[in-house]
């Protein structure tokens, strides 16, 4: 008797939501996913570096700068990859923006990182020819950031996007905590500038960050309140449920914000 062929062994499905999300992933998407994740792991070498070899955590020359920018971008960008995916934006537009949110993310962090390790300061530096260089591309990728982001936020912002209702609702709450990030960020920017230019760049370096808490805040939203809404879907709560609890989670960040801006305003 000829003996029953074996099934051949099923290949191991990609396991859990990362692996889901990676096979489901467009070719920019993976390209941005694994560019975050550099970023992050950059991040978190540099907080290893701050460990070993000390010095401040505030102030314009410390490994703090390095680390929470790579920490920061890299978290940004993967999460504006995973979320751009279900706005109504045509292919390639939303290839070319992811492209260019990359390509100045990694300008960022690079500039950053760069300036951490020459033990000077990244941004509104302006005393010698190549620091002054230094800061005006990194000024230059934040007005590039501002515009590649508030592009993907119109969608977000109109409920224009191919999701549930809670979904649509978390990225509206989401992008529009995005801008206030961003906006913060501009304005600090724009006041060491305006000190540097009359001339005060000793201040300019301290005064530059006065808005950090509101912006680190706000930058983060498009990241916790999607992420919220994905949790709850998994968690298998219906719609009109889930929808109650992204409203009151993105009522709660608004006041989280509010908070932050006081404590920036009077700090």
């Amino acid at each position: 008797m000829t003996r029953p062929l074996l099934a051949p062994a099923a290949r191991p499905a990609a396991s859990g939501a990362v692996g889901r999300a990676w096979a489901q992933a467009r070719r920019i998407e993976r390209a941005c996913l694994v560019l975050a994740a550099v970023l992050a792991a950059s991040g978190l070498f540099h907080l290893a570096v701050l460990a070993v070899d000390g010095g401040p955590w505030e102030g314009p020359v410390s490994w703090r700068k390095p680390a929470t920018f790579g920490l920061s971008f890299g978290l940004t960008l993967a999460a504006v990859a995973r979320v751009s995916a279900p706005l109504r934006l045509g292919v390639r537009l939303r290839t070319v923006l992811l492209g260019v949110l990359a390509a100045d993310s990694l300008v960022e962090v690079g500039g950053i990182t760069l300036q951490a390790w020459r033990r000077v300061s990244s941004h509104v530096d302006m005393e010698t020819p190549f620091d002054s260089a230094v800061s005006m591309t990194l000024a230059v990728g934040g007005a590039v950031l501002v515009g590649v982001l508030s592009a993907l936020a119109v969608p977000a912002l109109r409920g224009r996007a191919d999701a549930p209702p809670d979904m649509r609702l978390a990225l509206r709450a989401g992008f529009a905590s995005l801008l206030v990030g961003l906006v913060s960020g501009a304005v600090m920017i724009a006041r060491g500038v305006v000190l540097v230019r009359a001339g005060h760049q000793q201040e300019a370096y301290h005064a530059v960050g006065f808005l950090k808490p509101v912006h680190g805040v706000a930058l983060h939203g498009v990241l916790v309140l999607p992420a919220l809404a994905r949790l709850l879907a998994a968690a298998g709560w219906d719609t009109a449920r889930r929808t109650r609890a992204v409203a009151a989670a993105s009522a709660g960040y608004g006041v989280l914000l509010a908070a932050a801006l006081g404590l920036s305003l009077l700090g």
